[in-house]
């Protein structure tokens, strides 16, 4: 009985007894009333009420919503919205792409008022239908339109070499003819049928173009000579307009260097009509704005308030042939950032210098990169949308920059891909900063054309949520006119998550999942143990095979071994750039960022880190933070400015360190906190109370948080075994309780408590599953979350089945009984054919075992099946185990199982290109294939060439009997 209610029963008792009038007077009654009404409300506070977290549209998972060509009207918005919504989704994101042939009168040239009328409507829909909206600032990507004129697009640098000795003067121009270069999508273009500017073209749309370069001479940027004895002398006031150059050469030998501005010609990739053209110079504020402002000129009239976000779909300006690598203004910009004239040092910019000076300056101008794609794109971007009462949210992986401060400076950061790696710098970033949503571009390319299934998507949402992802957007599902056959617009980048997948109905439950599970993410903070140092000067200061790196590519080689071993023996970490170590503090010997607490900082083994990194590290340590050091201290400063100086006082930071061994570790004190240097990161963090989460090493995902009600942790199993055991966990409480995502049920842990700090539990999870464990500070009223026992037996339900098919196509086959399972494309030829969703049912009466519950064991399911027994639905399997426990009360004496079985899209297509029906409609990448053996004679994706896959239930099904297991 709860507290509460026994203290309760016990007034009521002591009221009943004549006693009390004797015993007490009127004051001494009150008092008494008092102090148990008292004790009774501390006691309801000191027991939980454990409950789901309460969901927004936020919570539920967002989707990327193409619009193809803008061949949009009102009714199919809302008809597509009210369909979104309703399968609960929380929120779109407006990316208008490539057209659709045939659709040309309908396609609504992007930002055209036409267009914002399309838009504005939605907003207004989304309203009603609360649903959140994000806008594209670009209709594909990257950003850029046909409004970015020639000038304002992305740029690289080209320059020659000339020599001269005393008294001679340059014979030939002082010039750089760009080599013309045309690329398309998909098909050849002569590039002498394309004007410039690229603005002036009408078929964009058809040219597809994904760069080009006209033959023209480019803007000279400078003329610097250098003589053999270090002189150098500017030239470039003595070049005229014809490039003749008007000097003759004083005494000795010399080098002359000419640095030209080259047009990248990179074209904004799948862009529909009107956002065509070129990509901006993403290290121009100039050219930032004037792209902004187109569509501050088109918005006026419209009411955006409730726009949550600007979207940036990833940089990838360099996947062309060369990198954008310049600006117009980047000599300034060096000067200004680095302290020196860029132009005294050509020679090493272009690796011509000594090993030493080419390392250095080539890294202090790939860090003025870095630094202009944070301060001349990002910020401008971010504060430009904060005029319009919005955020920005970017995919910053790839870009030639610390993507870590990229992140930082978004409202939202997203990643995309499988790479934990890639994953971690982005919910880095935004768990150092404190942003309250980190998202994903969930589900890209996770298999060929039509033949992902739930279990697959679910796996992947599974990766991001246990990598500190918590805001789920699909990529994604295309707007479709209502009329339009079947299969409906397609994006060529699968996952297809529209209504017209056959599993669409069954994605609502994986909706709903991912729902909870945001729910519980989005309202906590990380608890990582370990600030991981990102030496992002290692990768500047090599030369590498071009000028500018990129980061945040699957594998990351800077930290790769670490970084593998941490997340491979359970070790919480995130990453954390320089920039972001200057806003660290000390407290309580924690290192405190502005989102959360971390227990120490690892600094990997690498060469170099600047002066005031190791200032701000080694001030922490004053503090009282640990610091942890892998093999050695970093042994130099990076760039060349002030290089003598920088150099010596990074001498006397670290020689301020006395290292002394300490239980087989080294260790330095400094103030208030220690310095411990080893080879063994393991032995290094055991030293100060770091422990791995050992449930890594059983295959398992793990994304440990801090919620107000105590640590809470996302366990997910994709190890492809069952867990059955007792798991440490690094946290304690006074109670655990398992929250089950995909069926909504909840129980307390068994729990063994270690000490304050650790404790067991005992964690049972099927391949494919998810718990959420969540710990109170107090006793909660709850049952137990059942642990059962190893199933026993087993009864094959051998009855006959009547297949019924309820929806799909091409046609509804006609319902049969069959004996025994197996794929019903084995059936007949119309069912191969036959992509949809089939009723299957069967009667069997109950088993004779003694049982709590019985284990549904669905055996082989292609692919998703909906339970029913008894007319009642149990809930929806997608696999990989399709396993159901059920209460042994609801199954009676004689009952009837039904279940709906959905197969994939697969099959129906195959027979569409068998028979040339054409759905592959598209402008520019119309329908590319994942896989190369994927690909027809039109270089189009095609199924044509595939066998039937396997569809609805093979089987065996099963009923065992469970019971509660006996924990030792």
């Amino acid at each position: 009985m709860p507290l509460k209610s026994a203290l309760q029963n016990k007034w009521k008792l002591m009221k009943s007894t004549k006693r009390i009038h004797t015993m007490y007077n009127f004051k001494t009654l009150v008092s008494c009333f008092v102090l148990i009404c008292l004790i009774a409300c501390n006691a309801e506070q000191s027991i939980s009420e454990p409950k789901w977290p309460e969901t927004t549209n936020e919570t539920k998972p967002w989707t990327r919503w193409w619009w193809h060509g803008s061949a949009v009207n009102d009714s199919d918005l809302t008809a597509n919205m009210e369909e979104i919504q309703a399968n609960g989704i929380g929120g779109l994101e407006i990316t208008p792409i490539y057209g659709v042939k045939g659709y040309e009168d309908e396609s609504l040239v992007f930002q055209s008022d036409e267009w914002m009328k399309a838009f504005e409507h939605t907003l207004k829909e989304a309203q009603r239908l609360d649903l959140g909206i994000d806008l594209a600032n670009a209709s594909g990507w990257p950003f850029g339109g046909q409004w970015v004129p020639a000038d304002e697009a992305c740029k690289n640098v080209q320059f020659k070499q000339y020599s001269l000795k005393e008294g001679q003067r340059l014979k030939e121009k002082i010039e750089y003819i760009q080599e013309p270069l045309i690329r398309a999508v998909g098909h050849r273009v002569d590039i002498n049928d394309v004007k410039f500017p690229i603005s002036t073209n009408k078929n964009l749309q058809e040219l597809a173009l994904d760069q080009i370069r006209f033959e023209k001479p480019l803007p000279l940027q400078t003329l610097m000579a250098y003589n053999d004895a270090g002189k150098t002398i500017e030239l470039t006031d003595k070049v005229s307009e014809d490039g003749t150059l008007n000097w003759e050469a004083p005494a000795g030998t010399w080098k002359l260097y000419a640095v030209f501005e080259g047009w990248h010609g990179k074209m904004v990739e799948r862009a529909g009509q009107g956002g065509e053209g070129n990509v901006i110079d993403h290290f121009s504020e100039e050219a930032t704005l004037n792209f902004l402002k187109d569509f501050d000129d088109q918005s006026t009239d419209i009411d955006i308030s409730s726009l949550r976000a600007f979207f940036n779909d990833s940089y990838e300006v360099d996947d062309a042939r060369g990198e954008s690598n310049w600006t117009s203004l980047f000599f300034e910009e060096f000067q200004n950032r680095r302290g020196y004239d860029l132009k005294e040092n050509l020679p090493a910019l272009f690796g011509n210098d000594s090993e030493e000076m080419n390392s250095r300056v080539l890294c202090d101008y790939r860090e003025t990169i870095s630094d202009l794609l944070l301060d001349r794109f990002t910020i401008v971007w971010a504060d430009w949308a904060k005029k319009h009462g919005a955020g920005i949210r970017n995919q910053a992986h790839g870009s030639p920059a610390n993507i870590l401060d990229l992140y930082e400076a978004s409202d939202i950061p997203e990643t995309e891909g499988t790479s934990p790696m890639r994953i971690k710098m982005a919910t880095s970033a935004g768990h150092v900063s404190g942003k309250p949503l980190i998202a994903c571009e969930a589900a890209t390319w996770l298999d060929e054309h039509y033949l992902s299934n739930l279990s697959k998507v679910k796996e992947n949402l599974d990766r991001y949520l246990s990598h500190g992802v918590n805001h789920i957007v699909y990529h994604g599902t295309p707007y479709s006119p209502q009329t339009e056959e079947w299969p409906g617009w397609q994006f060529y980048a699968a996952v297809h998550f529209a209504p017209t997948n056959t599993w669409w109905t069954d994605l609502k439950t994986v909706n709903e999942y991912i729902t909870r599970c945001q729910s519980f993410m989005q309202k906590s903070a990380p608890a990582n143990d370990i600030l991981l140092y990102f030496p992002i000067y290692d990768t500047w200061s090599e030369k590498g095979r071009s000028m500018l790196p990129h980061f945040g590519k699957p594998v990351e080689p800077l930290t790769k071994e670490l970084s593998e071993m941490l997340l491979a023996k359970g070790y919480s970490f995130d990453y954390i750039s320089d920039k972001q170590i200057q806003k660290l503090e000390t407290e309580n010997q924690l290192i405190k960022s502005p989102g959360a607490n971390y227990k120490t900082i690892l600094i990997p083994a690498c060469e170099y880190m600047p002066v005031a990194t190791m200032e701000k590290i080694l001030d922490l340590a004053a503090a009282g933070a640990n610091i942890v050091v892998q093999e050695h201290l970093p042994v130099d400063v990076p760039g060349l400015a002030d290089l003598k100086k920088r150099q010596e006082n990074y001498e006397q930071l670290v020689s301020s360190l006395e290292f002394e061994m300490n239980d087989g570790v080294l260790e330095s004190d400094h103030g208030n906190g220690k310095v411990l240097k080893g080879k063994h990161v393991e032995e290094l963090m055991s030293a100060i109370n770091i422990y791995p989460e050992s449930m890594a090493e059983l295959g398992l995902w793990v994304n440990r948080v801090n919620r107000e009600e105590g640590t809470c942790y996302f366990i997910s199993n994709w190890s492809g075994q069952p867990i059955d055991q007792w798991v440490t966990v690094q946290s304690s409480g006074q109670t655990a309780v398992w929250f089950d995502p995909m069926h909504e049920k909840m129980g307390t842990a068994a729990v063994q408590k270690t000490n304050d700090a650790q404790s067991k539990v005992y964690l049972q999870l099927q391949p494919g599953e998810s718990l959420i464990l969540q710990w109170y500070p107090s006793a909660v009223e709850l049952e137990e979350y059942p642990i059962w026992d190893a199933p026993a037996q087993q009864t094959v339900l051998d009855g006959d089945w009547t297949i019924t098919f309820e929806k799909g196509g091409p046609s509804l086959p006609e319902a049969y009984t069959a004996s025994q399972l197996g794929s019903w494309t084995e059936k007949s030829e119309e069912l191969a054919k036959f992509s949809g969703t089939a009723s299957y049912k069967t009667s069997f009466a109950k088993p004779d075992a003694e049982a709590e519950a019985f284990l549904l064991d669905l055996g082989e399911v292609h692919e998703s099946a909906v339970v029913y027994l008894n007319g009642d639905s149990l809930g929806t399997l997608v696999g990989p185990e399709f396993q159901l426990e059920i209460d042994s009360s609801l199954i009676k004496d004689n009952n009837e199982l039904e279940l709906k079985v959905t197969n994939l899209m697969a099959n129906r297509m195959i027979d569409m290109d068998k028979r040339g029906v054409n759905y592959k409609k598209f402008y520019n990448i119309n329908f590319a294939a994942h896989s190369r053996e994927n690909v027809g004679k039109d270089g189009l994706f095609t199924a044509a060439h595939w066998s039937p896959l396997p569809s609805g239930l093979v089987g065996p099904v099963s009923l065992s009997a469970i019971q509660t297991k006996k924990l030792k």
